[in-house]
């Protein structure tokens, strides 16, 4: 049986394509984005554009406060170094639970970040770098654990905007994904949980190591 596609609806377009601009670094932290200007810009209704800038607040990619307009909230250093404090034991735990396995949702979102054209926006590598991880965390089978690390996916991909600074050459950034992704499958255990922690002690660009 054929399933009909819906077409994409004009809020979800321009959620889409601002969600783009934040994740590559275009729109920067603190940038204001006042209704009317987007709707003139984008050639939509002042409706449409509240609705989208609803769904990215909802994300965690846009904040709002009253009589202000939504902008992209700043994600400090100090912050990294918290949210990373955090991810930490989360991603042990994966490691763990998933050693001496392979992930296909993982391996797939590598080749797609692999497979990306070299003049790529960043924010596709975001989003197969957070399917990457995501899909890792999924193959525990924990809920729970599941929950937990959504809460931080926004705040993680503001930082990961950052990381662009870093890996200039995306090549690098698959390169260091392949061989976590291979540590891991092969395992042992420690060997596996090793690597995740390095992995997660990368440098955020520009300044001390997060």
């Amino acid at each position: 049986m054929t399933l009909p596609l819906r077409p994409v609806s004009a809020v979800g377009a321009l959620a889409d394509a601002l969600r783009r601009r934040v994740l590559s670094g275009e729109i920067a932290p603190g940038t204001p984005l006042p209704e009317q200007e987007i709707a003139a810009a984008y050639g939509v209704a002042r409706p449409t554009v509240r609705e989208a800038l609803a769904t990215l607040v909802h994300e965690g990619l846009l904040r709002r406060e009253r009589n202000r307009s939504a902008y992209v909230p700043e994600v400090t250093l100090d912050d990294l170094d918290d949210l990373m404090y955090v991810r930490r034991p989360l991603e042990d735990l994966m490691a763990q639970a998933v050693a001496g396995r392979r992930v296909p949702a993982a391996e797939a979102a590598l080749a797609r970040m692999d497979a990306l054209p070299v003049d790529a926006a960043w924010a596709e590598s975001v989003s197969e770098h957070m399917a990457l991880h995501q899909a890792l965390i999924e193959a525990v089978g924990s809920p729970r654990l599941e929950r937990l690390y959504s809460a931080l996916a926004a705040e993680t991909r503001l930082g990961l905007v950052r990381l662009r600074e870093v890996y200039t050459d995306r090549d690098v950034l698959v390169h260091e994904h392949r061989e976590l992704l291979d540590t891991i499958a092969d395992g042992p255990v420690e060997a596996a949980r090793a690597a995740v922690a390095a992995h997660l002690s990368h440098a955020w660009g520009g300044d001390a190591p997060s």
